[in-house]
């Protein structure tokens, strides 16, 4: 079938594309920039050129396709309000304009675990659990907005299915691997509270199983967590990557209530005066990889028939294969 992809130049579009390709599908895919046609075209699917704005351009780009698997996003945990809004929130909204007025039947929208992010515990987190009243950060407030939207879309026609993965990684992570090891290889990198918590993940491909499943078998209006599986230790974990790139990442540690404290007071020193760059640490950035952060996606698993086909242990046998394009 023909199916449309936002965000096909991004770590999850990307694998996806290759996935789709893979099984015969007809793929167009939104692209911004010159870079983005290369690489879409590259993975074999049709450039739309256009971005989330151009409402036109997407719709050109929807007509005769079954689903369309809304990836695009702006993934930081800081910056211009004002974009997060524009790209999360507004680009949401006018994909699904564009889809509608293309008469695509379903539509997957990639979502997070962090639309629950609040501040209080995310343990064992399910589906019942309700997006934050106010979550902290502007990409936990505007993915959680942008999830309200997407969900409040289905019906008359089109049928909405959200999934949302939790700590997305693999080979070919080009956001968040390449900070991470960064600031290890500046030693700059601590443990916020020693790192000894459980952590949900979850491989980029396994991500595209479960989107792909949702598109076939998910139930309209539903949301459906992704995971590799059982939790793993947060440190474990972050250190068997860093070390498929040759990188240790030390044993610094600092404690949670101080660097929570700390990433409090820089941003409002970085929302209130003219100050260069992004806050050295953010709320957002304590909250999701400073403590425990766990899931369940028993609901995939019985509803859809997700599996997570891809273990840690071969993802990061890969990972340690390619280093460079890690």
């Amino acid at each position: 079938m023909k199916v449309f992809v936002t965000g096909g130049s991004g770590f999850v579009g990307r694998n996806l594309i290759a996935m789709l390709k893979g099984r015969g599908d007809t793929v167009v895919a939104l692209a911004r920039t010159p870079g983005a046609m290369r690489t879409v075209r590259g993975l074999g699917a049709e450039p739309q050129a256009g971005d989330l704005a151009d409402v036109a351009a997407m719709t050109a780009g929807m007509a005769g396709a079954e689903v369309v698997f809304h990836c695009a996003a702006k993934v930081e945990d800081w910056g211009d309000p004002a974009e997060f809004h524009r790209i999360n929130v507004a680009g949401t909204a006018q994909v699904i304009e564009a889809a509608r007025t293309a008469g695509v039947r379903r539509l997957v929208h990639v979502s997070t675990e962090a639309v629950l992010a609040d501040g209080t515990p995310i343990h064992d987190a399910d589906e019942t659990r309700p997006r934050a009243a106010r979550p902290i950060g502007l990409y936990p407030s505007s993915k959680a907005q942008a999830e309200a939207v997407a969900l409040a879309a289905n019906g008359n026609g089109l049928e909405v299915v959200v999934v949302r993965p939790r700590f997305i990684w693999g080979r070919g992570d080009t956001a968040l691997l390449p900070k991470i090891l960064e600031v290890m290889r500046k030693g700059q990198f601590a443990w916020i509270g020693g790192g000894r918590f459980l952590t949900s993940t979850c491989h980029v491909r396994n991500v595209c199983e479960g989107a792909l499943l949702a598109a076939e078998r998910g139930k309209p209006g539903e949301i459906y967590f992704l995971t590799d599986g059982a939790p793993v230790e947060f440190r474990t974990f972050i250190t068997a990557m860093a070390r498929t790139q040759g990188v240790e990442p030390g044993s610094r540690g600092v404690p949670r209530g101080l660097i929570y404290a700390l990433a409090a007071v820089c941003e409002f020193a970085w929302r209130t005066f003219p100050l260069k760059g992004r806050p050295p640490v953010s709320r957002t950035a304590v909250i999701l990889t400073g403590e425990q952060v766990t899931v369940n996606d028993a609901k995939a698993r019985r509803e859809i028939g997700y599996a997570g086909l891809v273990t840690r242990e071969a993802g990061l046998a890969e990972m340690a294969a390619s280093p460079a394009t890690a």
